[in-house]
């Protein structure tokens, strides 16, 4: 059940064709993993808070550094130097008393993915494609649903990976992105917002998802793009190259 100030709080989403009460309360019974606390993740936990999804995992092993403040929003210069996961912790638990935020500081690999995320749905908010590709082969192996973006200076792309329906990352990426690319600022906000907007319509099971599809945004040229994406079938997590 809603409290009178939760109530008050999202009423102007509540009166959404399709959201309401029922939906509030799916946002507030909901469970989701943040990847990633930088420049999308800062954009994606702040609007899930705001949404009120009512338990957010998040996970980082960064530290916040003076060259963070140009676009993770999350964090001001009193945070340099502390770990972003306890930081946005505190940030969000400030932001929205009636939720529950973790925070773990750790770098995610194959050999702690499952621990650190459970059976919940995942965002992609990180900045390495090894963990990223670690996140894919749970969400494949537990038919997760998987809410990916990356960026790049002005530019940006978006998808999910709903696995048996779509493409895996895996068959999107098969080399390795470069590390600290040039970001601007306002880049990871259009691109963190198309993937909480992803998130939240899954969790109230609204809307069309990016589902086979990649939404591609050029922020000098200010244009939304989209293509199709389609399965690799020899890919070795979700094609007939995995293992069985």
């Amino acid at each position: 059940m809603l409290s009178d100030r939760e109530s008050a709080r999202y009423s102007r989403q509540m009166m959404l064709d399709g959201w309401g009460n029922a939906g509030q309360e799916k946002l507030k019974s909901a469970r989701v993993v943040v990847a990633g606390a930088g420049g999308l993740g800062s954009v994606i936990l702040l609007y899930l808070a705001a949404a009120g999804v009512g338990r957010i995992r998040i996970i980082d092993s960064d530290r916040v550094d003076t060259s963070n403040l140009n676009r993770q929003v999350l964090y001001a210069g009193s945070d340099i130097g502390r770990e972003k996961a306890l930081a946005a912790r505190d940030r969000l638990a400030a932001l929205n008393p009636d939720i529950r935020v973790e925070g773990f500081v750790a770098r995610i690999d194959d050999d702690n993915v499952s621990d650190l995320v459970g059976e919940c749905p995942m965002v992609d908010a990180m900045d390495n494609l090894h963990g990223r590709l670690a996140l894919n082969r749970l969400a494949v192996a537990r038919q997760l649903p998987l809410f990916h973006g990356a960026i790049y200076a002005w530019e940006g792309r978006a998808t999910t990976v709903l696995p048996g329906k779509t493409p895996c990352l895996q068959c999107l990426y098969q080399g390795v992105l470069p590390g600290q690319p040039p970001v601007a600022g306002v880049t990871p906000g259009a691109i963190g917002c198309v993937q909480a907007s992803e998130v939240i319509k899954y969790l109230l099971g609204m809307g069309d998802l990016l589902a086979g599809r990649m939404l591609l945004y050029d922020g000098l040229a200010m244009k939304w793009s989209e293509m199709r994406v389609r399965p690799d079938p020899d890919c070795p997590v979700c094609g007939k190259g995995a293992p069985r």
